[in-house]
């Protein structure tokens, strides 16, 4: 279901240092020119493309709540307008973005929207259509800002979730440790799961229209890997191994000697250097659960084995992902927010507001300290992790900078 959509978004969001430097530019005309030809020398992707051929101030738009102007600028090449708004004030001027900022930030763990508004002010709506409104921007386009970054291996699966009682299914891309892509499909078929996933492959082809997957790593559903076949024809579906042994751990767990012996064999053969030693060690790994296995566990090791043609297919792709061990780590963070608000009770469309705002969140969100110390890299995120560079050292500035023009390519 399409809400508005982000390629309309007219706002040009910018970095300003502080209220005293946005003031002065809107009383002098000259220096504000001159910071605006500066912003789209250094970046350029914040603009539309037909910025290159001029533009001209065009009037200002206020609010009387911030007693705040924003001006506006007209492009000679088309006679759009767009207004320039500072990354110092929310989407709406609903407020200023640094007493935001951490009652945002809280949101990452769940918090509830009724507990922001007990401690911050304002009341649960406020804080809920200020989280909300972020879903309105494209997520590839907030989040890769350029076509060179673009991830040719992914992951891609779904989180299972409720609507108003009645299950649904969040389509998740995943690659770079960042959520790329987060849908609503109403139901488990290839068609379904195929609509979902549209939506990731018409903002990636926004930033490249000629872009292709390489691989992607599926858990072995097989209306998952229809609906990816089907947007990418040219596509290598990568079967994760690491679903295919907690089918087995599931069953061979009551048996911890003899579960111990499986894992052995079983994560032996994955740690193969070459395709000829991993043929090898499967062929190894059928022949003793034949004769050392029985009943279900046996099932389940033979199933592993007889699948090992499609494992095979990742020695051609060092790159590709194996397991879906990053996509499932970001989807146990969507876990806990899901469980947290007890699912979506709204319109559809808020629910779709929700889970794609719960995305860019986490692609822009801090790492934690010791992550940082490691990487020694203060304020490093999914988001600098994956482009190299940061346009502000606060991460909801740096989430509002990214988002300029609804997070459409320049």
């Amino acid at each position: 279901m399409e809400t508005k959509n982000h390629r309309d978004c007219k706002t040009i969001c910018l970095y300003f240092p502080d209220k005293q430097l946005y003031q002065k530019c809107m009383t002098d005309k000259e220096r504000f020119r001159r910071y605006i030809d500066k912003a789209y020398q250094e970046t350029p992707e914040l603009f539309p493309a037909e910025m290159k051929a001029g533009y001209q101030l065009s009037g200002f738009v206020s609010s009387t709540k911030l007693r705040l102007k924003m001006r506006r600028i007209r492009l000679k090449a088309n006679g759009e307008s767009y207004q320039i708004r500072p990354s110092l004030v929310m989407p709406y001027m609903v407020g200023w973005t640094d007493e935001m900022e951490k009652p945002l930030y809280l949101l990452q763990w769940g918090v509830p929207f009724e507990a922001l508004a007990y401690v911050f002010g304002h009341d649960p709506m406020y804080w809920y259509r200020a989280y909300i409104s972020f879903g309105r921007a494209s997520i590839v386009g907030a989040t890769v800002k350029a076509r060179q970054q673009l991830p040719v291996d992914l992951l891609a699966d779904e989180k299972h979730s409720r609507h108003k009682g009645e299950k649904i299914y969040i389509t998740t891309t995943v690659a770079q440790e960042c959520i790329l892509g987060a849908e609503i499909a109403l139901n488990a078929g290839a068609d379904a799961l195929g609509k979902g996933y549209q939506t990731f492959k018409t903002e990636v082809r926004e930033l490249d229209p000629d872009y292709e997957p390489q691989t992607v790593n599926t858990d072995g559903w097989r209306a998952t890997q229809n609906a990816w076949a089907a947007l990418f024809p040219t596509v290598t579906v990568i079967l994760c191994f690491l679903h295919a042994w907690l089918k087995i751990r599931q069953r061979s767990k009551r048996d911890q000697t003899l579960h111990q012996q499986i894992k052995q064999k079983v994560w032996h053969a994955y740690h193969a250097q070459t395709l000829p030693q991993f043929a090898q060690r499967m062929r190894r790994l059928r022949e003793w659960a034949r004769w050392h296995l029985t009943g279900v566990v046996q099932e389940k090791v033979l199933e592993l084995c007889h699948n090992a043609p499609h494992f095979k297919l990742a020695f051609s792709f060092p790159a590709a992902h194996r397991t879906s061990n990053m996509l499932d780590r970001l989807m146990n963070y969507q876990d806990r927010l899901l469980y947290a608000m007890q699912y979506f009770h709204g319109h559809q469309a808020s629910a779709r507001l929700y889970i794609r705002a719960m995305a860019l969140f986490w692609n822009f969100h801090p790492y934690r300290q010791k992550t940082q110390a490691k990487y020694r890299c203060p304020g490093f995120s999914p988001f600098e992790r994956l482009n190299g560079f940061r346009y502000h050292d606060n991460w909801l500035h740096n989430l509002l900078i990214a988002s300029s023009l609804g997070g459409s390519p320049g």
